[in-house]
C-alpha cells in the first residue's frame, strides 16, 4: 500500500527531530508514514537527536504554580503571542485559575475548562487572541516546593518532610534546566529501555563492530542513558562532581515525585 507523505507529516517529523526535509521524507516513506518508527530510524542514521533534547517549541503563554500546604498545582495557559503572554490580565487569569484548581483539587482539564470558560472568553475577546487552558496537574506530598523560570518553565517537587529546604529549591532549579524524565532508573518503563537498547545496538553494529563488542558498547551507552533521563542519576547542575542522588543523600533529603511543565510541550505530544 502506497502511503501519501504530505508536507504536513514531514513538518511534524522535522519539529520532532530537527532533521532535514529530504531525510524526513525518506524516513516516512520507509516507515509507511509511522512517525515514531521514523524517529528511531533517523536516530540510527545520525540525522536526529533524542527527542528529549529537542527544544524547538513554538507556543506562547505562561506556566503557573500554587502551593496549599502539602498539595500543589501546576498550569499551562497558552496564547498566540509573547505580547499577550506578558499582559497583566493574562497573568492574573493564570494565577487565579491555578489557585482555584489547587484549592478545589481540580485535576481534570475538561472540568477546569468548563469552570473557567466564561473568564477565558472574556479575556479572549479583549486581547483578540485565542487563549487555552492547556494542562493542569496536581502533586501531593509531605512537603512541596516550586520553581518558575521566566514563566516558561515550571517545576513542582514533592519531598519528605525533613528534607533540606534550600536543597529542594536547588533541585527544583536543576529539574527546570536538565529535564529529567523519571525520578529513578527503576521508574523507567521497559518499553522505553527496550526501544533505546535496540537503537543503540543497531548503531553499534552498523559501525562494523561484532555483536559481542557491540553489546559491551551498548551497555556503556545504556548506563549513560539511565543517568541522563533519571533525576537521581543526573550530574547536579550546580556541582558536576556529584549526582543529584548523592546530593540528596548527603543532606538527608528525599524527592518523592516531581512535575515539569515547559511552554509548548503540548505541541510535541499532539503531533
Amino acid at each position: 500500500m502506497v502511503v501519501n507523505i504530505t508536507a504536513s507529516l514531514v513538518k511534524k517529523l522535522r519539529m520532532r527531530t530537527g532533521a532535514g526535509v529530504m531525510e524526513c521524507k525518506r524516513a516516512l516513506i520507509d516507515s509507511g508514514g509511522d512517525i515514531e518508527l521514523s524517529i528511531d530510524n533517523l536516530r540510527k542514521k545520525g540525522h536526529a537527536k533524542a527527542e528529549k533534547k529537542n527544544s524547538r517549541v513554538t507556543a506562547q503563554g505562561a506556566i503557573f504554580t500554587y502551593i496549599n500546604h502539602n498539595i500543589a498545582a501546576i498550569l499551562e495557559l497558552n496564547c498566540e503571542s509573547d505580547f499577550v503572554a506578558k499582559d497583566i490580565e493574562f497573568i492574573s487569569l493564570g494565577r487565579f485559575i491555578v489557585k482555584e484548581a489547587c484549592l478545589k483539587q481540580i485535576s481534570n482539564i475538561n472540568i477546569l475548562n468548563k469552570y473557567f470558560e466564561e473568564k477565558r472568553i472574556k479575556l479572549l475577546s479583549k486581547v483578540g487572541e485565542n487563549i487555552n487552558i492547556t494542562r493542569i496537574s496536581l502533586l501531593e506530598s509531605e512537603t512541596v516546593f516550586s520553581y518558575i523560570h521566566d514563566f516558561r518553565i515550571g517545576v513542582l517537587v514533592g519531598a519528605k518532610l525533613d528534607s533540606d529546604k534550600a536543597i529542594m529549591k536547588k533541585v527544583a532549579m536543576h529539574i527546570a534546566a536538565s529535564k529529567p524524565e523519571f525520578l529513578t532508573k527503576n521508574e523507567i518503563p521497559d518499553t522505553v529501555i527496550n526501544r533505546e537498547y535496540k537503537i543503540q545496538l543497531d548503531i553499534a553494529i552498523k559501525s562494523r563492530k561484532n555483536k559481542l563488542i557491540a553489546e559491551k558498547i551498548v551497555q556503556g551507552r545504556m548506563k549513560k542513558f539511565f543517568s541522563e533521563v533519571s533525576l537521581v542519576g543526573q550530574k547536579f547542575i550546580m556541582d558536576s562532581e556529584k549526582t543529584v542522588g548523592q546530593l540528596l543523600s548527603e543532606t538527608n533529603s528525599e524527592v518523592t515525585s516531581f512535575i515539569r511543565f515547559e511552554i509548548g510541550e503540548h505541541i510535541k505530544y499532539e503531533l
